[in-house]
């Protein structure tokens, strides 16, 4: 089977240019927004409390969201919130660019914009199985993730240099031009080519339980949502928060940027990698995979010199991606199409959850025990939670290609 098949299918494409797209804008905006408010205030505290704010608001709607995407046009709600996600975020770039810009305002932009994030996140992972048929989702998911990190290795080092040569707030506005051209991509995903009918449905709340009841009913499931939680706790406090700081003391925020853009590089591998990938275990190898995560925190805490960091965040995010690919490919295998989004809402606010804690907390941790012990200690939860994850017995064995056929058929 031909590993770009999926290209042959046009609303895909569409689908695949508008994520792209909005890959090399969300590449940039993290760069940028963390030297923004370091520019405005030196603290990492303050950093966490805007990156954590867009955080939590996104874990409060996602629930919601995955509820709308499994009543309408999917599709729509990815036009909506890139469209209104380029307003926030262009609205950020003015106040940075004129100076006027202010921690408490940038929290109420960052809140808003994980909102409109959040109302279309769970439509964009579940529309899919919509566009690909089943032989395809392998392929499809991993030139998605392929095409995502590609993006994300340009739009790295681009946010370093915007940064470095022109200030935050231009990068900030290249993030809200990619939300636009995002929006007008999706937006040729016509009701035609995906789901537009609105069926009748029961209430809102009745359909929350029925997504709890296919996320709690797979053990598989909601062992690796927990673990995760744990893993990305550590993974944004660690790298989003503590990050830039010791960037600023050590490599430079240029080549911050070149060590995040090596990280992409190695998950762009790694999507090749996992395109051609055929094991039986496909969860549990994925699983397995993720322990590598832990290298860019060691790596930070112990020795913050460009070549080691490189090394750990290239092997990191090549190991990362067997995991991404493997769980969007086991998710759209096993659990009902009609229910897919509320299900990724539960595992999306599981796998979230934790975040704007590892960022709010990173900063007043670290100066409290040191930034080296904080970011070791965090190398060792992740260990941890690997090994409890591929603990479970359903993780383990769990077989790719080995859906009930009534939930194939779904």
């Amino acid at each position: 089977m031909s590993v770009l098949a999926p290209l042959r299918i046009k609303p895909y494409r569409f689908l695949l240019a508008g994520r792209t797209v909005n890959a090399l804008g969300s590449a940039v905006a993290p760069v940028a927004l963390a030297f923004a408010v370091l520019d405005l205030t030196g603290s990492a505290s303050d950093l966490g409390l805007v990156v954590g704010a867009r955080v939590l608001t996104n874990v409060l709607f996602l629930l919601f969201g995955g509820t709308l995407a499994d009543r309408l046009p999917r599709y729509l709600l990815m036009v909506g919130s890139s469209g209104a996600a380029a307003v926030t975020q262009g609205a950020v770039a003015l106040l940075v660019l004129s100076g006027t810009a202010t921690v408490p305002l940038l929290i109420l932009l960052a809140a808003l914009n994980g909102m409109v994030s959040a109302l279309a996140l769970p439509a964009s992972s579940a529309i899919l199985p919509e566009l690909v048929p089943a032989e395809f989702r392998q392929q499809a998911n991993a030139l998605n993730r392929l095409c995502f990190n590609g993006a994300a290795i340009l739009g790295a080092p681009l946010g370093g240099i915007l940064v470095a040569v022109a200030g935050a707030g231009w990068g900030i506005a290249v993030d809200a031009g990619c939300f636009l051209v995002a929006a007008l991509l999706f937006a040729r995903l016509r009701p035609g080519t995906v789901r537009s009918a609105v069926k009748a449905r029961a209430g809102i709340f009745v359909e929350l339980r029925e997504g709890w009841t296919e996320f709690r009913s797979r053990t598989w499931l909601w062992v690796v949502v927990l673990a995760f939680m744990v893993i990305n706790a550590c993974l944004s406090g660690g790298i989003n928060v503590l990050g830039p700081v010791i960037a600023d003391d050590t490599i430079g925020r240029q080549l911050w940027g070149v060590v995040l853009g090596a990280q992409t590089l190695g998950m762009a591998l790694g999507a090749i990698v996992a395109m051609r990938l055929r094991v039986r275990r496909m969860l549990f190898f994925g699983a397995v995979s993720t322990a590598f995560l832990a290298l860019p925190m060691l790596a930070l805490g112990v020795v913050p010199h460009i070549v080691p960091l490189l090394g750990a965040m290239f092997v990191a995010g090549l190991m990362i991606e067997q995991f991404s690919v493997a769980w969007e490919t086991t998710m759209q295998e096993h659990v009902p199409a009609d229910r897919l989004a509320r299900v990724y809402s539960y595992d999306m606010v599981g796998s979230f959850l934790a975040i704007p804690v590892g960022q709010i907390t990173a900063g007043p941790v670290a100066e409290a025990v040191g930034v080296e012990a904080t970011l070791v200690g965090a190398a060792v939860l992740v260990v941890v939670a690997v090994g409890a994850m591929v603990a479970s017995r359903d993780v383990r064995t769990l077989r790719h290609g080995n859906a009930p056929v009534e939930e194939l058929a779904a």
